[in-house]
């Protein structure tokens, strides 16, 4: 079991970032260039950059 100490570790928002680029995908496969592929797309780059942000050593 984890512990509850208030802390998110890094890894959860590399999954996000690799869920949102997938569904983003599959978004734009169905209904093309949208509002909606659009947002998912800025979301997969915003996860991933705080992803990166998480790894640099302070």
């Amino acid at each position: 079991m984890g512990s509850l100490d208030g802390e998110i570790p890094a890894v959860w928002f590399l999954i996000s970032s690799i869920g949102f680029v997938i569904l983003s995908f599959i978004q734009f496969r169905n209904t093309g260039k949208s509002f909606n592929t659009i947002f998912l797309s800025v979301m997969a780059l915003i996860f991933f950059a705080s992803y990166l942000i998480l790894l640099i050593p302070r």
